[in-house]
């Protein structure tokens, strides 16, 4: 098993897991940056609202996990890494309803209804589940059910309708989740200044970009 990431101390200030946090906001980093690309695009579209603001959600949910989450948590209580969950879950569900959203020209009505009100109850229910037992478990069901299951096969079935290269790279980018998922879930670590938890975060910064091109396609 690989060593706790060791603290680093800069100007008298004890910084914990330097390098998870940086790599957090890395991917915080990437995803304000596509935040603020694609909210300068004239586009009023649902699927792009709801695409960029799942990149500042996300931004917003990784910086606040990177500082007070791993830096800064022994100055807090461990309750404080929920701000972090809850955000991070908001955006799993905002890009959820960006896919539906994508897909309801080429479904039927009702079904689209179907799925818009299942993403409002499941993200009710997991917030409910997360802040009641602060198990971080929840997170992670909640991120597995909204990416690999809603975004991933409706962005599958738009592709083979549409041909949409959106869809190809949300597709793509949910690939990397899957492989970033894989590291954390069997903590997989290179070494402990490089351990799962960055491993991961490199993936989502991947995905993440690729999100970006995706939502550029949508366009």
């Amino acid at each position: 098993m690989t060593a706790p990431q060791p603290s680093i101390w800069i100007g008298g200030v004890r910084i914990d897991e330097p390098v998870t946090a940086l790599t957090d906001l890395m991917v915080s980093a990437v995803c304000i940056y596509a935040f603020y690309k694609l909210n300068r695009l004239d586009n009023t579209s649902k699927v792009h609202q709801f695409v960029k603001y799942y990149f500042l959600s996300m931004s917003i949910a990784t910086a606040f996990g990177g500082i007070v989450g791993h830096s800064f948590l022994y100055a807090f209580s461990f309750a404080w890494k929920l701000p972090g969950w809850l955000t991070s879950m908001f955006s799993i569900a905002l890009i959820e309803r960006a896919v539906i959203e994508k897909a309801k020209p080429i479904i039927s009505q009702s079904l689209g209804k179907f799925f818009t009100w299942l993403n409002i109850i499941e993200l009710s229910i997991f917030v409910v589940l997360t802040f009641s037992t602060l198990n971080f478990f929840f997170v992670e069901i909640h991120s597995a059910y909204g990416l690999l299951i809603v975004t991933a096969s409706f962005s599958i079935y738009t592709y083979s309708k549409t041909k949409n290269k959106g869809s190809k790279y949300f597709i793509i980018g949910v690939g990397f989740c899957a492989i970033s998922a894989l590291f954390f879930m069997n903590e997989w670590s290179l070494h402990m200044w490089f351990n799962y938890l960055d491993i991961s975060h490199v993936f989502m910064t991947i995905a993440a970009i690729f999100f970006y091109k995706g939502a550029l396609k949508f366009n």
